[in-house]
């Protein structure tokens, strides 16, 4: 059974040009020190569950209201029964955008492959050299990461990347390289690191937006389409 730990009934920002409600999965295998969701992430913080099926109701009574649904987590590829719920919300006409850290390319290409994912965003944590650290992994974990992101670069579906900037762990040298990373990208974000009040490592923060500026002037280079999202 899917496991659900919160359903925002109604988003106009989580998926782009769609109004949509978002679901959030539980569990994921990165453990970034910046994670605004760590009741999610972590075993053992409290949280209740919702149930799938009283959740698939309410999307099937919402289906005049909204035009997508967004499965974000945690990491929703850890869960073993998404494809089946996918399948269900596709048979309500939903149009599905689904969030994940890249970990799982066999997975994410077959839920592509099956007509199940329409639109994808990928966290780019951090240019290669520094992305351990950021997102608690170990190194090894890149390659799959690599096979995702150069999937998602031939367009074999719609996506976007977006990286979340925390101060200690990115600036405009380490941004630069995370473009070439990702070069003529269709969609790159920056997004601010924002206190929650549910981060996995409380104290953290992000940048003045001319700091941002400065982040983004240094990815254009080698990807055009970056822009800053929020703030």
């Amino acid at each position: 059974m899917l496991q659900i730990g919160g359903f925002q009934k109604l988003t106009l920002l989580d998926y782009p040009g769609k109004v949509a409600a978002t679901l959030f999965t539980v569990g994921c295998n990165f453990r970034c020190p910046y994670c605004q969701n760590a009741s999610l992430v972590i075993p053992g913080r409290q949280l209740t569950l919702l149930d799938p099926e009283a959740v698939l109701a309410e999307l099937g009574r919402r289906r005049k209201l909204l035009d997508g649904v967004c499965i974000t987590g945690g990491e929703p590829l850890l869960q073993s029964d998404l494809a089946d719920f996918l399948v269900r919300l596709k048979g309500m006409g939903y149009s599905i955008k689904l969030d994940t850290n890249g970990s799982f390319p066999q997975r994410l290409q077959a839920l592509v492959q099956q007509g199940l994912v329409d639109y994808v965003a990928m966290d780019i944590k951090n240019a290669p050299a520094d992305y351990a650290r950021t997102a608690g992994i170990l190194p090894s974990v890149l390659e799959a990461l690599t096979v995702t992101k150069d999937w998602l670069l031939t367009d074999a579906v719609d996506y976007e990347f977006r990286t979340t900037v925390v101060r200690g762990y990115h600036d405009a040298s380490r941004l630069a390289r995370l473009g070439a990373w990702i070069p003529g990208a269709k969609r790159y974000f920056l997004q601010n690191c924002e206190d929650s009040g549910d981060l996995i490592q409380p104290g953290l923060s992000g940048f003045s937006r001319t700091e941002l500026e400065a982040m983004a002037a240094a990815v254009r280079p080698l990807v055009p389409s970056v822009a800053i999202r929020g703030d």
